[in-house]
């Protein structure tokens, strides 16, 4: 019997030729046998996070589909560029109704870690801080040895076997975090 082990992929930019989106794409695409990775697509359509919307009795599609969609995935990746030195505003709104019903949202208990290139000699280390601190209050168990903050400035990210080597090591330790250990 093989298990598997599914990852949703929240990707912070909506830009059609995103580099990130790109990466996630290769990541899915080289993904270890037994490890299943979802690009969660539509995250541009959820509304911006409102409780007087979730609360009410039909909360909006695209926010009850990203809720299921994590919901059911085993651990959470977020594979984001930084904006002005801060996470991209979709991803999160993205968390944020995540967070939701507190105590008890999506992300509760999920290991959550966050890679992403950018073209700044940081390499969106701002926004990767920024999504890892959210999650957590969130309630996603953080692994931080997942977190790959890349520059795209003196290399092709999509091509560089180096980077791409850590984006897959990323995506082991992710797979291989141990979410008994932790919650012992």
């Amino acid at each position: 019997m093989t298990t598997s082990t599914s990852i949703a992929v929240l990707v912070g930019s909506l830009r059609s030729d995103s580099v990130n989106r790109k990466l996630a794409e290769v990541l899915r695409d080289q993904a270890p046998d037994g490890v299943d990775i979802q690009i969660i697509d539509g995250l541009g359509e959820v509304p911006f996070y409102n409780q007087d919307v979730d609360n009410a009795t039909d909360i909006p599609a695209a926010a009850a589909r990203l809720r299921e969609q994590v919901g059911g995935a085993d651990r959470v990746l977020a594979v984001t560029p930084e904006y002005n030195g801060r996470m991209p505003a979709v991803l999160s709104n993205a968390i944020d109704w995540l967070s939701r019903p507190y105590g008890a949202g999506a992300l509760v208990g999920k290991p959550f870690g966050v890679i992403g290139a950018t073209p700044t000699p940081y390499g969106g280390k701002w926004a990767h801080a920024d999504a890892v601190r959210s999650a957590g209050i969130a309630g996603a168990q953080v692994v931080e040895d997942v977190t790959v903050s890349q520059s795209a400035l003196e290399v092709d990210v999509l091509t560089d076997p180096e980077v791409l080597a850590r984006l897959a090591n990323a995506v082991r330790l992710l797979v291989d975090h141990d979410t008994e250990t932790v919650a012992a």
